[in-house]
């Protein structure tokens, strides 16, 4: 199968390059610069075509041949461009690589949303979620740019599928993190529990390698529709059990089930249960490795 990457010279990009030339796939790199190293696979490089992806056209000649997209070209966080630059970059951009995919027929997609949906990642005021484990029916409550982009391009997902019958998987992934990335932060994680900041989005990240895995996962499932999935590792990045953070931390946030140890208080059970995915890796291992 060919597939074309949006955005898959960036960070997450070069992952799933990676991940799917590993597993035998035809790979399509989109994006505005061409790749470092790191995105080449093993042995065949993936073809780069420099691409506007906002561009419906310049996507459209990318995606000649290709059977599925996975759209990560976006503004990855709103610090550094004025709100309406981010909100009309990501929110165009997949607009126009789901009407690409539409109008040349392609089948499947898959979309990098992000636990900034749910809308306290970036919220002027600290704000955290309203329950755990949180899950995908938790509403979506946000107050700024970067998050309201990604509730948009979930909506735009789910009107392409309702519009071309186009499978849709929404990833809201946590922060993506490279291999070793997240046994650096652990500590500057626990040194700072007591600030609001740090409780914002309940402690959690993801390996870029399982990122990238249930990218490819959402491409090989018959799942049909649009589907939302949380993207967590299973634990978080604190050294105090989860419960207990949320009581002292976070006491607002109502515990609706048990969440055992460090499990995360994000629920990937969905994942789980109609892709099949289980992250497979956490800083815990490296600790101890």
């Amino acid at each position: 199968m060919r597939v074309l990457v949006t955005g898959g010279s960036g960070h997450l990009g070069q992952f799933v390059v990676r991940d799917l030339l590993e597993h035998g796939y035809d790979v399509v790199n989109a994006d505005r610069r061409p790749p470092a190293n790191a995105a080449r696979g093993p042995s065949s490089p993936a073809r780069f075509i420099q691409t506007d992806v906002g561009s419906v056209g310049e996507v459209a000649g990318a995606l000649v041949g290709c059977e599925a997209v996975v759209h990560l070209g976006a503004i990855p966080a709103p610090y550094r461009h004025a709100d309406e630059v981010v909100f009309n970059n990501n929110t165009r951009a997949t607009f126009a690589v789901l009407h690409a995919a539409s109008l040349l027929g392609v089948k499947r997609a898959v979309l990098a949303s992000s636990i900034s949906a749910y809308g306290n990642a970036y919220s002027p005021a600290v704000t955290v979620p309203l329950y755990a484990p949180v899950d995908e029916d938790h509403p979506l409550l946000n107050h700024d740019a970067y998050g309201l982009s990604k509730e948009v391009d979930e909506r735009t997902g789910q009107m392409f599928h309702r519009r071309s019958g186009m499978a849709v998987a929404a990833m809201r992934f946590h922060w993506v993190a490279a291999p070793g990335a997240a046994l650096a932060r652990v500590p500057i994680t626990n040194a700072a529990l007591a600030d609001p900041e740090t409780s914002r989005v309940l402690w959690g990240y993801v390996d870029a390698r399982d990122a990238a895995n249930i990218c490819r996962l959402a491409l090989e499932t018959d799942a049909t529709g649009f589907e939302a999935f949380n993207v967590t590792a299973a634990d978080t990045l604190a050294e105090l059990p989860t419960a207990d953070l949320l009581r002292r931390y976070a006491p607002s946030v109502e515990i609706r089930r048990p969440i055992p140890g460090f499990a995360s208080p994000y629920s990937i059970e969905k994942a789980k249960r109609l892709l099949g995915w289980v992250p497979t890796h956490s800083w815990r291992d490296e600790a101890t490795g």
